[in-house]
């Protein structure tokens, strides 16, 4: 098992200090001792972890998950939570698939909209388009009050990013003609097709859209909502504050949406005092602010270090007869660790705890965020053992975060913790904390631990990004191991996407080829561009040149 190899890393490092050994046997305790009370989301993690660990499509998955799964159990709230559990997780899409079929032939229950979301969501986000297509024709034929906004909010937005303008607009088409049957389109799915651009900030497009649909459809306050939020996440505050005069122009009158999202344009440029003037103009056109509100200025008062005002807002909230949430005090720590007071920032995550306000995934990664600028290993080890203890699972950028301080700082033991302390809990992490994990590994001559690490993927049904591949290639070939290489290779090939010829292109500045039919690589390519790399514009355009 990988966790043994791990331990015996830690001893072969030579570093592993008391508070790392406490962290092992609190996750050891944390796998061996359940609430009882949860039975029911021991199942549901137990059932993600089969399906997780399954060698699919090497073995048929459905045989197995009617061995393992009691058809008494299987409700649409069960079904709806493993789901939540593999989007989480990262999951492989033709797995998910997989069980949300089976659920489709075994449950006594009609599949509800949440479910069938997750599963299309999952599928789109590895971009399975055809499979997605698929799913969405058999529902609309046999469960059609599934089909939701929602749904076609998923397919649309996942389009609009990794495919062409031309594309998106044929799959509001077709599915006004061909999944939508007999519904006819509105103001809320023309919103959903407004959306779908401006939540990729292509806001050239969703003006096109705007124009050449005006007409058509009769755009309401929502759908200019939607462009102003656009154009203030494009992070052009004039682009927005000129759209903003056109909808005044137009005959629309701002409400407490439009309002907050020009605060929010305002306070992330820094300009704190004109969110403020807002908030007053607000006030003064009777619209009482909203926790939203003055979570957004408490957090524009951070970005502009004015610790004074961060505090003079939060001493409000009462006095506007609003409570605040986890939101609020994200918002405040933020600030806090803004201004250089790490120390405040973790007593309040000791206040929320007394006032039984959650952390989630935002409060790790604020405080694992402020820690490791200020290079506070100590602290950092704390709070890591401290989300252990909480069984708690961060998200992707905290991962990528984490891996990248143990690695660099020379503790790979960490990092490969961090990896394992997922794996055991169903997640499989992003392929950048893995190329991560693998250089800290290779570097360090510890070549066993990164195959085994490199296997689990591959087990899961997940591709490795090329660069990864390439590094555990290369030193694998180095140390004589070409058995090992070689069963990695027998894996590739069995994934789905692989089973065609492998195209590479090489992009001039990068140094690395770029797997046109691996959405793993491509999509790491691309999130990997910057607003001032060159280069973005040249991978951008290879979204249209995928291998279908």
């Amino acid at each position: 098992m990988l966790l043994m190899s791990g331990l015996k890393l830690f001893n072969r490092l030579g570093r592993v200090t008391q508070k790392s050994t406490s962290t092992v046997n609190s996750v050891l305790r944390s796998f061996s001792h359940r609430n009882p009370s949860s039975e029911t989301k021991i199942e549901i993690e137990r059932i993600t972890r089969i399906i997780n660990d399954h060698p699919f499509p090497d073995q048929p998955l459905q045989p197995t998950l009617l061995q393992h799964i009691p058809l008494a159990v299987l409700s649409n709230t069960f079904v709806e939570n493993v789901l939540g559990r593999l989007f989480a997780a990262h999951s492989n899409g033709l797995k998910a698939l997989e069980f949300f079929e089976f659920s489709l032939r075994h449950s006594q229950f009609s599949p509800s909209a949440d479910a069938f979301e997750k599963t299309l969501h999952i599928l789109v986000r590895m971009r399975y388009f055809e499979k997605a297509w698929e799913l969405m024709a058999t529902i609309g034929r046999e469960h059609p009050c599934c089909l939701t906004l929602k749904s076609m909010s998923i397919m649309l937005s996942k389009i609009a990013k990794f495919q062409s303008y031309e594309d998106t607009l044929a799959a509001f088409e077709k599915m006004e003609n061909d999944v939508f049957v007999g519904k006819k389109f509105g103001t809320d799915e023309f919103n959903i097709l407004l959306r779908a651009f401006c939540t990729q900030r292509q806001m050239k497009e969703a003006r096109s859209v705007f124009r050449k649909m005006y007409s058509r459809f009769s755009p309401d306050k929502k759908s200019m909502n939607i462009l102003l939020s656009g154009f203030k996440e494009s992070g052009d505050i004039t682009a927005a504050e000129l759209f903003y005069h056109e909808m005044v122009a137009r005959g629309f009158r701002p409400n407490v949406v439009t309002y907050n999202i020009r605060i929010d344009a305002y306070c992330k440029a820094g300009c704190l005092g004109d969110g403020l003037r807002l908030l007053e103009e607000m006030e003064q056109a009777n619209f009482s602010p909203t926790l939203e509100t003055i979570t957004t200025l408490i957090h524009g008062a951070g970005i502009a270090r004015n610790l004074i005002k961060v505090q003079q807002l939060f001493q409000e909230i009462p006095f506007r007869n609003l409570h605040p949430d986890t939101g609020v005090y994200n918002a405040l720590m933020s600030s806090l660790i803004r201004c250089k007071d790490l120390k405040s920032a973790v007593a309040l995550m000791d206040e929320m705890e007394e006032k039984h306000i959650d952390h989630d995934y935002m409060t790790y990664h604020i405080m694992f965020s402020g820690m490791i600028k200020k290079m506070d290993f100590e602290g950092v080890s704390h709070l890591f053992d401290k989300m252990v203890q909480n069984n708690f699972v961060p998200k992707t950028r905290t991962v990528v975060m984490l891996m990248k301080f143990f690695c660099a700082n020379s503790r790979v033991d960490l990092g490969l913790y961090l990896w394992e302390y997922l794996m055991g809990k169903g997640y499989c992490p992003h392929g950048h904390a893995l190329e991560l994990l693998l250089t800290g590994l290779c570097s360090r001559g510890f070549v066993k631990e990164a195959f085994e690490c490199s296997k689990q993927v591959l087990e899961r049904g997940r591709h490795l990004s090329e660069a990864a591949f390439r590094l555990i290639e290369r030193r694998l070939l180095q140390e004589g191991e070409k058995d090992q290489l070689r069963k990695l290779n027998q894996m590739i090939d069995k994934l789905p996407t692989l089973k065609h010829l492998r195209k590479y292109e090489e992009i001039a500045g990068f140094g690395f080829f770029i797997t046109y039919n691996d959405p793993y690589v491509v999509n790491k390519v691309i999130e990997g561009g910057t607003r001032r790399n060159p280069y973005r514009t040249v991978v951008a355009s290879l979204r249209t040149r995928l291998v279908r």
